[in-house]
């Protein structure tokens, strides 16, 4: 299953960390991984079963892979999270920082709290995670975080995530000076408008299912393998002097909203 065309895309011997990737964009990073020679390990919250079916599939396909719960956010789980793969793996070839949480209100409806749980998640979280887990990363290994066009954009009832994945961008640039010397490649791959069951958060009225059911400029919808395999892509050897980028995997949707 490992016969690729180009050997720069074999992961074979890898180990690969996924965070949230027991569905959607992160079980099809997963899978990418896997298929690409990866072993992979599946990070999740809550959904115990969803992990479990995530692994089942991958195993059924030929991938050596497992599952390890952990709130990223929290920095104890963290710290817990990179021992296990410490005592298990021994190191850490790829990370990729998937999981994301929020609270979809205009700023004048946050809460404090709201504001704590979707910056703890989606950008305090990754930073404490990459750190960690760079002190098992080899030369070579790659950091890749997931974000969104509302880093950039205004979007509606968007404020604490956007302004969450606006700072996991940062992050993404500071990370990727600071452990440059490592030969440790971080960078952001920011997804679009893709269906998956995260869609469903946004209210009706604001029209981002519609735009994600819409085909984009390069003629069909995003899908979550789409993401996937740029995520890949990113992983293998000639991404090697790409550092502290967001590459976009849109369709060119976001050309049409600037």
């Amino acid at each position: 299953m490992h016969n690729l065309s180009n050997s720069s895309n074999d992961l074979s011997g890898k180990i690969a960390l996924v965070t949230g990737g027991s569905r959607g964009i992160g079980k099809a990073i997963a899978s990418e991984l896997g298929k690409r020679g990866a072993t992979v390990i599946i990070n999740y919250l809550k959904n115990h079963s969803a992990a479990q079916a995530t692994v089942d599939e991958l195993e059924a396909a030929g991938v050596t892979a497992t599952r390890i719960k952990a709130h990223v956010g929290d920095e104890a789980a963290v710290k817990s999270l990179v021992g296990k793969i410490e005592e298990e793996f021994g190191h850490l070839d790829i990370l990729v920082n998937n999981a994301a949480s929020g609270v979809m209100r205009p700023a004048a409806e946050l809460s404090a709290k709201h504001w704590d749980w979707t910056l703890n998640i989606n950008a305090r979280g990754p930073w404490m995670l990459a750190v960690a887990a760079s002190r098992l990363m080899p030369e070579g290994s790659r950091i890749i975080n997931l974000s969104s066009p509302g880093s950039t954009r205004v979007l509606p009832a968007y404020f604490a995530v956007g302004v969450s994945k606006a700072a996991l961008e940062a992050v993404t640039r500071y990370l990727a000076v600071e452990l440059g010397s490592k030969d440790i490649a971080v960078n952001t791959v920011s997804a679009g408008f893709v269906m998956t069951d995260a869609i469903d958060v946004f209210p009706d009225e604001l029209g981002v299912k519609d735009i994600a059911s819409r085909p984009t400029p390069a003629g069909r919808v995003i899908v979550p393998e789409d993401v996937a395999q740029v995520v890949a892509m990113m992983c293998g050897a000639d991404s090697s002097m790409i550092r502290g980028q967001v590459i976009m995997v849109d369709g060119g949707e976001t050309l049409r909203h600037q």
